[in-house]
């Protein structure tokens, strides 16, 4: 999942700006009053750590409230204000009014920490099949090798060397528009909640046919349910590679933010940023910090911070999903227990930090080492 920002703004700058928004997009003016009205966020994308996947995190018997107020008791201590939070139509379709209340749990844990949180709704990376029940144990030295799309097989069929598309999609469309109106419109008007990520990484599969056939369909699909809700806080759907040009200038110009993910080095990243800027929106990195990939806190959050593009990292406290691992570990697993250098996660099981100049840097950027004085 490289993301090669130096390329993904060359496409960006060679598309033509003129394609209609879906619906009511926020004025300009609207989005830079919410964005200071709420000021720099800085946080993480949020898994507890004895949860492998958004069905472990969100069903009602492994929800745990406990685990949650003691992690994001941690992310206040670093200074964190945001958690990118992803969900699940699976859980929900199971036990709808005890998901939202699950949710909503959640919500006055994270919001008693100080903590809003950008909810994700659908996702095109990793595991194609879910069910609901007990999930799979870890796989031994690989990186997140729980992690579940949404909808995944249901809505784009099987695919290993090819794919093969369902061939009748309706029923599960006409379910996410439910799910997605019903989640939404319980919470539309919650200012616990910081924004709506309407569809992690669209085109995760890599398949330019699965893209342009099912991703970008159900993309706009996405949209106009949202725009039809109507909530109170912005929705966005990051951008994240070069390829998907067509698709990248249609997210950014739908979206009420601009959210992106890139896990390069500074330079590259800042050039994104430039980029970036001539869409005049608040901006959020929705996902960065890849150690090995020269995507670090010390080189990238202070850069956010100077252009006030929010910071949002991927990993928190190193758990099932074992994102400590990198990229490579998929086809080739680790042997050890823990690489010597971790590729993503900021804190061990127990709270204490995997690298403790990381942590430092990131209370000076989000203010916290100031609030001790």
């Amino acid at each position: 999942m490289k993301k090669i920002a130096v390329l993904l703004s060359a496409a960006l700058l060679a598309l033509c700006s003129c394609r209609p928004s879906v619906g009511h997009r926020w004025t300009q003016e609207r989005a830079e009053q919410w964005y200071a009205d709420h000021g720099w966020v800085a946080g993480c994308n949020f898994m507890p750590s004895n949860s492998i996947n958004q069905l472990e995190m969100w069903q009602a018997a492994t929800f745990d409230p406990e685990t949650l107020d003691r992690e994001l008791g941690w992310a206040e201590d670093l200074g964190f204000n945001c958690m990118r939070v992803f969900l699940h139509h699976v859980a929900w379709e199971v036990d709808r009014e005890g998901f939202k209340d699950r949710m909503n749990q959640y919500l006055e844990i994270s919001d008693s920490h100080g903590i809003s949180t950008m909810f994700v709704f659908l996702d095109d990376c990793w595991n194609e099949a879910c069910s609901p029940g007990k999930q799979p144990e870890p796989a031994k030295g690989e990186h997140n090798s729980g992690w579940l799309k949404d909808p995944g097989i249901l809505y784009f069929g099987p695919c290993g060397s090819g794919c093969e598309y369902a061939e009748d999609t309706t029923a599960i469309v006409t379910l996410l528009e439910e799910y997605v109106k019903d989640v939404m419109t319980a919470f539309k008007d919650d200012d616990r909640i910081f924004a709506w990520d309407l569809y992690n990484e669209p085109g995760g599969g890599q398949d330019p046919h699965r893209y342009y056939k099912r991703s970008f369909p159900l993309l706009k699909s996405i949209f106009s349910w949202a725009r039809e809700v109507n909530p109170s806080q912005p929705i966005t759907a990051g951008i994240w590679h070069p390829s998907l040009g067509e698709m990248n200038v249609w997210q950014i110009e739908n979206s009420d933010i601009i959210t992106y993910h890139t896990y390069e080095p500074l330079e590259s990243h800042q050039h994104l940023v430039d980029t970036l800027k001539k869409y005049q929106r608040p901006m959020v990195c929705t996902e960065y910090m890849a150690r090995t990939q020269n995507s670090t806190f010390q080189s990238i959050m202070p850069m956010l911070k100077n252009e006030n593009v929010g910071a949002i990292n991927w990993g928190f406290v190193a758990g099932k999903i074992q994102t400590y691992f990198s990229w490579e570990t998929i086809t080739v697993p680790c042997e050890t227990e823990e690489p010597e250098l971790w590729f993503h996660d900021i804190l061990r099981k127990d709270g204490s930090p995997y690298c403790q100049e990381e942590v430092e840097c990131i209370k000076i950027q989000t203010g916290k080492n100031e609030q001790a004085l």
